[in-house]
């Protein structure tokens, strides 16, 4: 089941003219309701699905649903029982239809009797504060603002309006934009990583700095984000942190930029607006990595990166270069065993490929 109702708050039926303006797309006057949405092998001519990839076609030919958001390219290939959304930004439009079938629970103002309030916090008459959650001194909490269970909220820390706060976060000097999601088990303000070595051993140098995290931006869950160490670290409007991310101290991320779960970004590293870091991927220290760049998965990054660029590889080279060298080494390996008068398998094409998802 699509949304299950343990777990999933369901709004509805609705019309169609209502799914088509929350979609803000276009589609045939019919009188139609429906209940909910669906995958296209699943629903029902109560649902409505969605296709935004060719690969799945013949699930489309094949659906029952009643209505399927697709884009202009493919609305002539609609079941002739279904009625087609049209749409030039699909997944958009799903993601509209799907937030009206499935809106976020409201929060529910208010402040659980087992909390611990600081007696100067400033939090939000509309504002939700869960069991358990310690808001510290000085803390400012704005309107309808969620805080889960067992979150920490420290001394001094700012939220703004609208933000969601997982369960088990922890966050310290650090200020929050409008409608900052955090998800459970995320760490925001720590000390970075920062010593100095001396004849006696290591020394910790004193983090100094803060956290600002802009508007609209997503924090996976368990990832953390270190504090600067004289400077700030910046999360840049709307970016999207995946699960397990390591943002370091002193970072400035530009905005809408995509982190993929487990990269890992050093200290003092710069990224401009709309980077995209593939899963696993690492930068170091210090580098810039200019706007629009695409990092590969499993890519190590060890210079700077021009505006546009796309990479792959440890280190990190274009994409094109990278497949040109891997089809020499194969190529040349051939001929070592074609010498040797071992049987010889046929390389792999080269490609030009650069999903870095």
């Amino acid at each position: 089941m699509v949304g299950d109702p343990r777990f999933y708050r369901r709004t509805g039926p609705y019309s169609l003219a209502a799914v088509v303006d929350a979609a803000e797309a276009e589609a045939p006057p019919r009188r139609l309701m429906f209940d909910g949405i669906a995958p296209l092998t699943l629903a029902t001519p109560g649902e409505v699905g969605f296709l935004d990839n060719k690969k799945y076609l013949a699930d489309l030919t094949a659906t029952q649903a009643g209505a399927v958001i697709v884009h202009p390219d493919f609305a002539d290939k609609v079941p002739s029982g279904t009625v087609p959304i049209v749409s030039s930004e699909p997944a958009a439009a799903w993601a509209r239809v799907a937030a009206l079938f499935h809106p976020l629970a409201p929060v529910q103002a208010g402040i659980h009797p087992s909390a611990v309030v600081a007696d100067d916090a400033r939090i939000d008459p509309s504002a939700e504060i869960g069991p358990m959650v310690y808001v510290g001194p000085g803390a400012v909490i704005g309107p309808r603002c969620r805080v889960a269970p067992m979150a920490a909220i420290g001394q001094g820390v700012v939220l703004g309006a609208d933000c969601r706060i997982g369960s088990h976060v922890t966050l310290s000097h650090a200020i929050l934009e409008d409608r900052v999601t955090l998800y459970p088990g995320v760490r925001v303000g720590q000390d970075g990583f920062g010593f100095t070595i001396t004849p006696q051993g290591l020394r910790s140098i004193p983090q100094l700095g803060r956290v600002l995290i802009g508007h609209d931006v997503e924090v996976g869950a368990n990832s953390t984000i270190d504090r600067g160490a004289l400077g700030d670290t910046i999360i840049g409007a709307g970016s999207r942190l995946d699960n397990l991310v390591m943002i370091g101290h002193n970072v400035r991320m530009g905005r809408c930029c995509v982190i993929v779960a487990q990269v890992g970004i050093a200290g003092s590293a710069v990224l401009e607006d709309f980077v995209v870091m593939g899963g696993q991927s690492g930068l170091a220290g210090h580098l810039r990595i200019g706007k629009g760049t695409r990092v590969g998965a499993q890519s190590g990054v060890m210079t700077n990166l021009e505006p546009g660029m796309e990479v792959v590889g440890s280190p990190a080279q274009p994409v094109k270069a990278f497949f040109r060298e891997l089809a020499s080494l194969r190529r040349l390996v051939a001929m070592r065993d074609k010498q040797k008068g071992r049987p010889v398998e046929q390389a792999a094409k080269s490609g030009n490929e650069s999903d870095i998802g």
